[in-house]
C-alpha cells in the first residue's frame, strides 16, 4: 500500500470510530441532547483529570457549586444505583446508550429503578467524600469509560474532522 493510501485508510478508520461514538455529530450538524448543570450553576470548582490508566490517580468528574442546596437530574434516565459508598451517599443514573452519570453526595435520592426527568430534584446535597459544603461531584461514563462531563454540558469544543489532501 502506498503511504497516501495508508494515511487515507487510517483517517477513514478514525472517522468511523468518531462517528459511531457520536463525537463528530456536532461537526455534522446533528444536535445531541445536552445535560443541564445539576447544581444550578454553570461553574467548575475542580476540573476532570483523566487517570493515566483505569486504576491510576485522577479526578473522574467535576466538582460544581450548588444553589438551593439540591441536586438536579442532568438529563432524563433511570436511577441505576442509590445508596452509600464509604462515607457518602451517591446516585447513579443510566441515560441509555451506554451513558451514565454519578452525583455525590446526595441525601435521600430516589431508589434504583426510578425514572427521572432532566431538571428533577434528586435530593439535598449533603456532606461527604472529597467535596466541601454546597458542592456536588458530577461524574460521567460512556460504555464504562470515564469522560469529561463538560462535553455533555456543552462546554467543551468537539473535534472537527478536516478534509484530507
Amino acid at each position: 500500500m502506498t503511504p497516501l493510501r495508508t494515511a487515507l485508510a487510517s483517517l477513514t478508520a478514525i472517522a468511523v470510530v468518531l462517528l459511531s461514538s457520536g463525537v463528530a455529530s456536532a461537526a455534522l450538524g446533528v444536535e445531541e441532547p445536552r445535560w443541564i448543570w445539576p447544581g444550578g450553576v454553570a461553574s467548575v470548582l475542580r476540573e476532570f483529570e483523566r487517570p493515566p490508566h483505569p486504576y491510576g490517580p485522577g479526578h473522574r468528574g467535576i466538582d460544581i457549586p450548588v444553589t438551593g442546596g439540591v441536586a438536579l437530574a442532568p438529563a432524563d434516565g433511570v436511577v441505576a444505583f442509590s445508596g452509600f459508598v464509604v462515607d457518602r451517599s451517591l446516585l447513579t443514573i443510566d441515560h441509555g446508550g451506554g451513558l451514565v452519570s454519578t452525583l455525590e453526595p446526595v441525601d435521600d435520592p430516589p431508589p434504583a429503578g426510578t425514572a427521572v426527568s432532566q431538571g428533577q430534584v434528586l435530593g439535598p446535597v449533603s456532606a461527604g467524600g472529597h467535596v466541601g459544603d454546597d458542592t456536588l461531584h458530577l461524574g460521567a461514563r460512556l460504555d464504562g469509560e470515564y469522560i469529561d462531563p463538560l462535553a455533555l454540558l456543552g462546554v467543551l469544543e468537539r473535534p472537527v474532522l478536516l478534509p484530507c489532501c
